[in-house]
């Protein structure tokens, strides 16, 4: 997913998008229970709807891994991941990821 299919995604959802999002929707764009996706990303079921619903953010690296799990580029994930846990602190920046050369 590339930074521009995001803010098409925000502007047609009138929202910022969040990683709970995300994941509720390639979830359900797979036709995947609850159960059978979070087996997938090895994590409980509790832990899926905690993300899905906003009650917990993963960290980075765990955006990264889920991204990777799901077949999906980490850097879209990873930044809603960073993103989300600027906006629980009640920071206003936008973050902005580049990759570093290898």
């Amino acid at each position: 997913m590339t930074q521009r299919s995001l803010k098409a995604l925000e502007k047609i959802t009138g929202a910022q998008l969040r990683l709970g999002h995300l994941l509720a929707a390639i979830r359900q764009a797979e036709e995947m229970t609850v159960t059978a996706f979070a087996q997938k990303l090895s994590i409980s079921k509790q832990y899926l709807c905690d993300l899905e619903h906003h009650r917990k953010c993963p960290s980075p690296k765990l955006a990264a891994a889920y991204a990777e799990k799901l077949g999906y580029s980490p850097e879209q994930f990873v930044r809603l991941a960073l993103q989300e846990k600027l906006n629980q602190d009640g920071l206003h920046f936008q973050v902005e990821l580049t990759p570093l050369a290898a």
